[in-house]
């Protein structure tokens, strides 16, 4: 027994490890990956380094469980090819003790994360999802910070467009100067200054004291030729122009709050009910237009059974039945019903594909929350079989690994939500088919690993083909 939890403290410490290092790793990776899509839209808008540090944090833990699955696989397989190439495993299993057993373990501590990742996709992920999307919405439509470089026509000030010549090393003092501002007459205002100052104040404003210079204007107005044209020279001005609109706005939370990846599980039940009611709601409805603009039948009487009308081959005219005088006003308001009826039922089909678009949306979300969570454990029962199958420890050959199961999951997963999300697939499905396709291959590959499986031996491989060459030798012999 003691030897028992001396094993298990081995395989956990040997595990812990790797895991740690290889999640951290990979959740900096997935992070670059984000700014890489995003790198545009941040990358310009003077943001502080408080706000930078919030935004990265939010986008980490958002990312958290894409990391977790993929730290297990690589630290699982790390663990067990490390185990496996110094022939510890070889030695337990002299022993008497199976794979089974020594996996035990781990599969217990898999097991615990995957409720940790569980608790952080229901309760931490839907504040971080929040807290992001407000936050990248800000950066998203601040405008790029104030930089206004040298022969460049500066237009992100509103009403003003700004080039200047030449800027000393100081940053302020600037020389020929050329500013046109838009007054909504017949031609801008215009300002050229030979040479000036240009200073931001702390109340954010950008103040130009410029000197020996003209101003131009034009008044007048577009409905008649007679306009003047101004001409002022001065020594000095002062121009002052408005910043505020370069400050990073704080959206409210409330916004972005009712969207389906800021809810939990239990908000996502009552959602989920909430759009079922609402969707089987639009049934009723097109039950009800149809009878209403369809009542003209509780109106048939006696002489409707056999009625003595005209036939042009197989098809019977209703219109035959009518006198001349109302059939005109008939026709017209029969065609105005239809209409009014087709209007309404499509009106109603949209809305009701918006509300089962919405509904499959919470749905994945849903099923999103366990799935991930189970990704752990499913790519554990990949990773420790196939480590203890190729006996090779390090990062090289497990990498290798590790990220093609991973590139399998990642794919199957994307591809199942986007299928979902085109109803192509129920969101159960959807959702569940990197788990459904996953989880097999993890039992074949404990299967192998149990009974030492040369699976992945390049010798056993070399041996097959040698053994074919001498078999179709003997052929070509005989």
């Amino acid at each position: 027994m003691t030897v028992i939890k001396k094993l298990d403290k081995l395989i956990i410490g040997a595990f812990i490890g790797p895991f740690v290092a290889t999640f951290f790793i990979t959740l900096f990776v997935l992070v670059l990956q984000f700014f890489w899509l995003y790198i545009d839209d941040v990358v310009g808008k003077g943001l502080d380094l408080l706000t930078i540090g919030r935004f990265i944090s939010y986008v980490c833990a958002t990312l958290v469980p894409l990391a977790l699955p993929l730290a297990v696989l690589l630290s699982s397989i790390m663990t067990f090819g490390n185990l496996g190439e110094t022939f510890e495993l070889v030695a337990i299993k002299s022993a008497g003790i199976s794979l089974l057993r020594f996996m035990r373990p781990l599969f217990v501590v898999c097991i615990f994360i995957c409720g940790i990742a569980f608790l952080f996709n229901n309760y931490i992920i839907p504040v971080a999802q929040l807290k992001m999307q407000t936050l990248k919405y800000d950066i998203i439509v601040a405008k790029p910070a104030f930089d206004i470089k040298e022969g460049v026509f500066y237009d992100k000030i509103d009403g003003y467009i700004i080039k200047i010549g030449k800027k000393e090393k100081d940053g302020s003092t600037i020389r020929n100067v050329l500013i046109y501002e838009t007054n909504n007459g017949l031609q801008d205002d215009v300002i050229v200054a030979e040479k000036g100052k240009m200073t931001v104040t702390p109340n954010n404003f950008l103040e130009f004291n410029l000197q020996n210079g003209w101003t131009y204007r034009e008044t007048g107005s577009h409905m008649t030729t007679n306009t003047d044209f101004t001409r002022i020279g001065f020594r000095e001005y002062k121009k002052i122009l408005d910043l505020s609109s370069f400050k990073l706005n704080k959206t409210d939370d409330n916004q972005f709050k009712s969207g389906y990846q800021m809810l939990n599980i239990r908000q996502l039940g009552y959602s989920i009910d909430s759009l079922k009611k609402v969707s089987a709601g639009y049934t009723s409805k097109a039950d009800k237009d149809m009878k209403f603009y369809t009542g003209f039948k509780k109106y048939i009487d006696s002489g409707w059974t056999n009625p003595k009308i005209e036939s042009v081959g197989k098809t019977t005219l209703f219109s035959n039945l009518l006198p001349d005088s109302a059939r005109p006003n008939t026709i017209e308001r029969s065609i105005s019903a239809v209409n009014s009826l087709k209007s309404n039922q499509e009106s109603s089909a949209i809305m009701y594909d918006n509300e089962q678009k919405d509904l499959r949306l919470n749905l994945i979300a849903w099923h999103d929350k366990i799935t991930m969570s189970l990704a752990c454990l499913v790519l554990f029962l990949i990773g420790a079989p196939l480590g203890s199958i190729i006996r090779k420890g390090g990062i090289g050959l497990p990498l290798v690994f590790a990220v093609i199961f991973f590139v399998i999951f990642f794919l199957l997963n994307s591809f199942g939500e986007k299928l979902s999300k085109q109803d192509v697939m129920t969101p159960f499905t959807g959702k569940w088919m990197a788990t459904f396709v996953l989880l097999p291959i993890g039992f074949f590959f404990t299967y192998k690993a149990l009974n030492d499986s040369q699976l992945f031996n390049k010798e056993f491989y070399f041996r097959v083909i040698k053994n074919i060459r001498s078999l179709s030798v003997k052929h070509v012999a005989k």
